[in-house]
């Protein structure tokens, strides 16, 4: 699945100059529009969250490739994944000292140019924004997966999606199922690279009839 995908998507460009963002690898894959909820204890990533917060900017969550997402002494960098997605801070709360819960939402895809590491252990990326897909509704062919959605919503429920789903929006369909199926880490990051959202929902539906889903 991975080569098909490396030899028929194309990538989507970035676009304008290079701005500095704080990055957080995770063992996940956000989303544009996806909500993630995040546990802060680790003093580089509690700092980082102050900032965001005083000056309501985003920072970036890129998929971990090697590495821990906890650094430990002598753990080395981590090594993650180039294309990432914003994460806006919508809701904070401090259960107790030194513990933050964030809920976080998917916002524009971006790409690491380069990036350092503070001596707190940050990792600070210069990045470029990459264009969000076209609004497109759901092709024909591809109404069960929109049900899908529809049905997962009411399972999982509607409190765990974004405040205005999207249904009929082809992009919003298919990142919702890429987040959701148990897919491999690799394939959720294939699916958040490209930028062609049938090409997405193509391969979505492929790994549900596989399994006899559809």
């Amino acid at each position: 699945m991975l080569e098909f995908l490396r030899a028929n998507v194309p990538r989507q460009a970035p676009l304008r100059a290079p701005t500095t963002l704080p990055l957080f690898p995770l063992n996940t894959v956000l989303f544009p529009g996806g909500l993630l909820p995040l546990k802060v204890f680790e003093q580089r990533y509690i700092e980082m969250t102050k900032v965001c917060l005083k000056d309501n900017k985003p920072f970036g969550v890129c998929m971990l490739k090697n590495g821990q997402e906890v650094n430990r002494p002598g753990a080395g960098s981590a090594d993650f994944a180039g294309i990432g997605t914003l994460a806006r801070i919508i809701d904070c709360d401090v259960p107790q000292l030194g513990i933050l819960h964030l809920k976080t939402e998917g916002g524009t895809r971006f790409k690491v140019q380069s990036h350092v590491v503070t001596d707190l252990g940050l990792v600070v990326g210069q990045v470029t924004p990459l264009a969000p897909e076209p609004a497109l509704p759901v092709p024909e062919a591809f109404q069960p997966l929109a049900a899908l959605v529809e049905l997962l919503m009411e399972r999982v429920g509607r409190e765990n999606f974004a405040a205005m789903p999207a249904t009929a929006d082809a992009s919003w369909v298919g990142y919702r199922l890429a987040e959701m199926l148990p897919l491999p880490l690799p394939i959720k990051q294939s699916m958040l690279e490209i930028n062609d959202c049938e090409v997405r929902l193509k391969v979505i539906a492929q790994f549900l009839k596989q399994r006899e889903v559809l």
